[in-house]
């Protein structure tokens, strides 16, 4: 099933199945509530089954949407280098600070944070950090969406704790990544994190095949499968969950393939006016352009 969040005509925010590429079936709870809180869903552990539909359908283009969880509990999960041909163009990009050819692919998985306050919706802009960065990048990335709280969850579990997946874009400002050696703040700039369009539950795809797609202003720039992984998503889940209790509702982001604007020569940074789309197959397509906010 395919759920969005979204304020309808009367400012109220709702959660609805998207039927079809332009409908929209608002969702109440098995008791007949309307369903107001993706996350709220989640953690209720409510099967998706048992919602009901709450009155007419809408028109996508009459609503205004959400990020599928507009205000995540906590940090995001991130997982950088997690592709093979990626983790040697950033370091090869000079920008992977203090990293040598040898340090290219990763032993263990990459693990970072962004914070809540990054996320915005599909259609909405990505601050272009003027006079504070001149070096922004995107990655359009898979995301998964914990459904089963844990701890030391095995990679035969793995998938059992998994909810479902979206999109993610980790706009990262590449300049801020390399001066401070970490990655905390160059990835944590407000509206840094487009997520959605849309939250799909896990018994519809399968997030180890998912073609990954990202344009600049319609140039494709990314194109990889998630099965290219180096660390697969229970493998992820295992390593965040040895000493941190995974919640419903966490956010994990897997990493982006080769292609970000750092692998380019010379680097290809993002612009005001600029427009990035992210597409994985079985989701839809993440859309944001750069500019003032």
């Amino acid at each position: 099933m395919k759920l969005l969040s979204f304020r309808d005509s009367s400012g109220q925010t709702r959660v609805g199945q998207l039927v079809d590429a332009n409908t929209v079936q608002p969702l109440a709870t098995p008791e007949g509530q309307p369903l107001t809180d993706l996350l709220e869903l989640i953690r209720s552990a409510t099967p998706c089954a048992m919602l009901k539909p709450y009155g007419n359908t809408l028109t996508l283009a009459s609503v205004k949407l959400l990020a599928p969880i507009p205000k995540p509990a906590r940090n995001i999960f991130c997982v950088g280098k997690n592709y093979t041909n990626h983790a040697q163009e950033f370091t090869k990009s000079g920008f992977d600070a203090g990293q040598t050819a040898a340090d290219a692919i990763p032993t263990d998985p990459i693990v970072f944070s962004k914070t809540p306050e990054t996320v915005i919706a599909h259609g909405e802009t990505i601050w272009d950090a003027d006079g504070v960065s001149d070096a922004l990048d995107y990655e359009g990335e898979l995301a998964i969406i914990i459904g089963k709280a844990g701890r030391g969850i095995s990679k035969q579990d793995a998938l059992g704790h998994v909810w479902g997946y979206t999109i993610m874009n980790d706009v990262t400002a590449r300049d801020w990544q390399k001066r401070h050696k970490q990655w905390h703040m160059g990835k944590s700039f407000d509206t840094f994190g487009p997520m959605g369009p849309v939250a799909v539950t896990a018994d519809e795809i399968d997030g180890s095949n998912l073609d990954l797609k990202t344009w600049v202003n319609g140039e494709l720039r990314q194109n990889a499968n998630t099965k290219d992984l180096i660390f697969d998503i229970p493998t992820l889940i295992e390593t965040i969950s040895k000493g941190i209790t995974l919640l419903p509702g966490d956010i994990i982001a897997t990493g982006t393939p080769e292609g970000v604007g750092i692998g380019f020569t010379p680097p290809r940074f993002l612009k005001r006016g600029d427009v990035v789309a992210v597409e994985i197959s079985g989701i839809g397509k993440l859309e944001n352009n750069i500019g003032e906010v």
